[in-house]
């Protein structure tokens, strides 16, 4: 999967280099470049934001960088583009999109905005190149869009099929299935007074099924109950 970052902070990326997501990187599972939209600006200053038309309070990224950069990204595209911008005002990222992205074939890039946003101009001229997706990770509001698109890269790439070793561990998560996981254990079986619950030490496969989809069902309906359907 090739996903590229734009941003003006690349240094918020090289967390990509470590774990899971850095080997996958390195065996070319996952193709990730990351841009610093100040390299396609033409002033002294490497100025990325303006005020306002309209007036009021903060800045506003101008649309000419993040032209250039967009179209020096899709030039070098073999696959289906897919723009995303991390959005307080956008739909609310899930495990469903995440699957649903790790699936698609499409080429990503996360076009991580700062200050007040993005000129509105640019989600326009990004929907003639590709698809665009404004996306948020819940309803509060971070500083830029680094922090919610590294959320997103993680939870999409680590679905790539060569990125988790073991791809059954991915069947049961929280999400996956509409609810919650289980709790999972491991030795001792007694620690500082708490013991391994009976079912999961007797060795019966049914049993320990059961009883992790029941875990499953009321950790889903007293933590997360909005989850369940009627």
């Amino acid at each position: 999967m090739r996903i590229d970052v734009v941003t003006i902070f690349p240094a918020f990326f090289d967390v990509l280099e470590v774990s899971l997501m850095g080997r996958a990187r390195g065996a070319g599972i996952l193709d990730v470049r990351v841009h610093d939209l100040r390299d396609f600006t033409h002033d002294r200053h490497r100025t990325v934001d303006d005020t306002p038309y309209g007036g009021g309070a903060g800045m506003v990224m101008k649309p000419e960088p993040w032209g250039e950069v967009l179209d020096a990204i899709a030039s070098d595209a073999t696959s289906p583009l897919h723009f995303v911008f991390p959005s307080p005002a956008g739909r609310v990222f899930s495990q469903s999109t995440a699957r649903a992205w790790a699936d698609s074939g499409e080429h990503f890039v996360f076009g991580c905005g700062r200050y007040e946003g993005i000129d509105e101009r640019v989600f326009a001229y990004a929907a003639t190149l590709g698809t665009v997706s404004l996306t948020s990770l819940g309803d509060y509001v971070l500083n830029g869009g680094e922090v919610a698109a590294m959320a997103m890269i993680e939870a999409v790439g680590r679905l790539v099929p060569g990125v988790v070793g073991n791809p059954e561990s991915l069947v049961e998560e929280s999400h996956e299935d509409g609810l919650l996981e289980y709790p999972s254990y491991t030795k001792p079986a007694a620690w500082r007074g708490y013991d391994v619950p009976e079912v999961l030490l007797s060795g019966h496969h049914g049993r320990v099924a059961e009883w992790r989809h029941d875990q499953q069902v009321e950790r889903t309906r007293t933590r997360r109950p909005d989850l369940l359907s009627d």
